[in-house]
């Protein structure tokens, strides 16, 4: 489930959302009841986003200068046109430009990605086997067999575990 969103303005909780575009820009704005009524979004008659978004300065632009990718020569202003990277070495270029932008649509700037729960008891598992085994080995240079026993029969029931045998 998605993190509540903060008011712009108090950092309250928001429960007023306000998107515009203008000139293929996405201005965003997030407010509590309180600040909406402060700033007279409430009142549709004289409420304007734009006075809103000029006055609070809420979205300001990034001034980074004009910023531009040694390897395709594309420009800040090329990327706010067409929304979209020459190639793969802009992504560095523009770094400080779309940071602020992934994180203010998603959870963060980095992709996790997910892993399936089953890999990842497989993979516990067969960390789990390759350390019984190397134990296994020492044990046995040590001349401690008991010890090998014990970590002959951990390993038998974690094989066991990985591809258990079907009985007809």
């Amino acid at each position: 489930m998605a993190n509540s969103l903060k008011c712009d303005l108090c950092a309250k909780p928001a429960t007023v959302h306000l998107t515009q575009i203008v000139n293929n820009k996405i201005h965003k704005v997030d407010l509590c009841e309180a600040c909406a009524q402060a700033k007279g979004v409430t009142d549709p008659s004289g409420f304007s986003l734009s006075d809103l978004l000029m006055k609070a300065s809420l979205n300001p632009e990034p001034t980074l200068g004009d910023i531009r990718c040694e390897a395709c020569g594309l420009t800040q202003q090329d990327f706010k046109k067409t929304g979209r990277f020459g190639c793969p070495v802009c992504y560095n270029a523009f770094n400080a430009v779309i940071d602020p932008i992934l994180d203010n649509m998603h959870k963060g700037t980095t992709h996790v990605g997910k892993v399936p729960r089953r890999a990842l008891e497989r993979r516990s598992l067969y960390e789990r086997l390759t350390k019984l085994e190397t134990d296994l080995d020492q044990a046995i240079k040590s001349e401690r067999y008991e010890d090998a026993a014990r970590f002959r029969d951990e390993i038998h029931q974690v094989r066991q575990t990985v591809s258990p045998k079907t009985t007809a």
